[in-house]
């Protein structure tokens, strides 16, 4: 059989779950997930799991915080004047919002503090300084 090498491009059913085991992602009622094996769509520590998988194959994989979305940046936490928030936008610890940068690229950001002069928003992704587990099937190899 046809072995995974970096290069090719795959499609996985996969189911992502935290050390308490609840699931924060998983691809069970929809299309598998396609991505060139070595390309850096995925996160490395599950790239890194698939070279030597052939159609059929079944695995679980630990990755550790810093193969999947790093540990949180401190710097990526940011206070700005709760005046520059719409007033029509609730907003609680733990409201997820979009905002624009400088740039004019869209960025996920959470609220994590809330005072009533200013908003602390968290722009670090929300699994960062997470260690994850995937079980992972190999659909096809394209």
């Amino acid at each position: 059989m046809t072995q995974v090498k970096s290069g090719d491009t795959v499609r996985i059913h996969y189911t992502g779950t935290l050390a308490d085991g609840s699931t924060f992602d998983s691809s069970a009622g929809r299309d598998p997930l396609e991505f060139a094996v070595g390309s850096g769509q995925i996160i490395p520590g599950l790239d890194a799991a698939m070279p030597g998988m052939t159609v059929g194959d079944k695995k679980t994989v630990e990755v550790p915080a810093d193969q999947a979305y790093g540990h949180p940046d401190p710097n990526a936490q940011q206070a700005v004047p709760r005046a520059e928030i719409p007033a029509d936008i609730p907003l609680e610890v733990g409201t997820q919002l979009q905002v624009q940068t400088p740039q004019g690229q869209v960025m996920p950001v959470t609220v994590v503090e809330l005072t009533e002069e200013q908003v602390v928003l968290d722009a670090n992704h929300p699994l960062a300084g997470k260690d994850l587990t995937f079980a992972i099937e190999l659909v096809e190899i394209a």
